[in-house]
């Protein structure tokens, strides 16, 4: 088993926990409250412009063999993802060039910048959001909520599309190869910041 595997192993047990948050269940029956999903689209928009950042400091320090992996993703998280959060943001009313941080985003954006100083560790701290949100897109795709524009939402995360970019941020962690200790330190950490970010400011 890779160390990516291994990360995926621990945690499960988050992933579970964020399909119990009120915010996810919310989303997953389609009825969760517009001005929580708003908070969450503004913090979510802010959190991806530093993860755009996150990418651009690994690339600087990748092998070239995957240098375009991690400009495709910096490519596909501004362009595709941020383009959801801006297609969204006029349905529910979101303000995200007048957005500020909340504590969890601080504290989470923080520490992903902060992990990049170094490759794999870095690798190991973002691949939290990467993995779990894959993970969630394709628990949630399962049984879909009518509201079409939760739905327009799941179906981002379920894509097969971002589950090979997923896929292609495992292959770096196990060929980076970094402590696996300290990774799994790293990871987890990342996983307890996602748990954290469902508690949006309103």
């Amino acid at each position: 088993m890779g160390l990516a595997s291994q990360l995926e192993e621990l945690g499960l047990p988050w992933v579970e926990r964020q399909l119990r948050h009120p915010t996810v269940a919310g989303i997953a029956r389609g009825d969760l409250d517009d001005a929580v999903f708003r908070s969450w689209l503004e913090q979510d928009y802010l959190f991806l412009l530093d993860y755009v950042r996150v990418f651009s400091r690994l690339a600087w320090q990748a092998p070239s063999a995957h240098l375009g992996d991690l400009v495709d993703l910096a490519h596909a998280t501004f362009h595709e993802e941020l383009s959801l959060h801006r297609g969204l943001s006029s349905e529910f009313g979101a303000d995200l060039d007048g957005a500020r941080k909340g504590a969890p985003c601080a504290a989470y954006t923080e520490f992903l910048l902060d992990s990049a100083a170094g490759y794999g560790e870095g690798l190991a701290a973002l691949y939290p959001c990467m993995w779990g949100y894959s993970t969630l897109g394709a628990r949630l795709a399962v049984d879909p909520p009518s509201e079409p524009r939760y739905r327009r939402w799941v179906d981002t995360y379920a894509d097969p599309g971002f589950a090979e970019l997923t896929r292609r941020i495992a292959q770096m962690i196990d060929e980076a190869a970094p402590d696996p200790g300290r990774a799994e330190t790293l990871f987890l950490e990342g996983m307890r910041h996602e748990l954290a970010f469902w508690d949006v400011p309103l």
